[in-house]
């Protein structure tokens, strides 16, 4: 397995603030905004926009982990059961501006899973994406972010993997295009 380093440390921060800036222009006060953070590795990077944003912005914003594992439509073909991840919503989103934030957008099925899921929790006024990593030439749906911290060529065989350093054997915020060799 060959990797290339993506992002490292130093140009993860600058985009992770970049996206709070974009979204502070959009957003501004952040009043009737909430983050959806998708399991299981959106809500990293959802923890962290939502640190930054109340750094720049001095405001508290309300963070929520959405899991759609049950809304994927793959989910029965698999082969052995899948495990849901925690749904932790605590905030009704009816008509408030729904920020959903995953680390990697590949196809599209992800996000087109947890919109459905989200319509259990109410009807939001409006819904964004924002991705760390967007994958070009994969996607299987019509959906794109609204906010992307980076765009990458990639292969079908090969596959992004976005590290934080508070996860277990992590020294650094990495994100990685990694080759696997036949």
């Amino acid at each position: 397995m060959q990797k290339r380093l993506l992002l490292g440390h130093p140009q993860l921060a600058i985009t992770i603030g970049r996206l709070c800036q974009q979204l502070i222009e959009k957003h501004q006060n952040f009043d009737n905004t909430v983050l959806l953070g998708l399991q299981p590795r959106g809500i990293y990077l959802a923890e962290r926009i939502k640190e930054r944003l109340q750094e720049l912005t001095n405001t508290s914003i309300q963070l929520g982990y959405l899991d759609a594992t049950f809304y994927r439509d793959d989910f029965r073909r698999r082969d052995s059961p899948v495990r849901a991840n925690e749904t932790k919503i605590d905030f009704l989103i009816e008509e408030k501006k729904v920020i959903l934030i995953d680390d990697v957008f590949y196809t599209g099925r992800t996000v087109r899973a947890a919109l459905d899921a989200m319509h259990a929790f109410g009807r939001p006024k409006k819904v964004e994406l924002m991705v760390l990593v967007k994958r070009r030439y994969s996607s299987h749906l019509p959906i794109f972010p609204d906010y992307i911290g980076k765009e990458v060529n990639t292969l079908e065989s090969q596959k992004v993997l976005v590290e934080w350093k508070h996860q277990k054997g992590v020294e650094e915020d990495n994100v990685w295009l990694i080759n696997k060799i036949d």
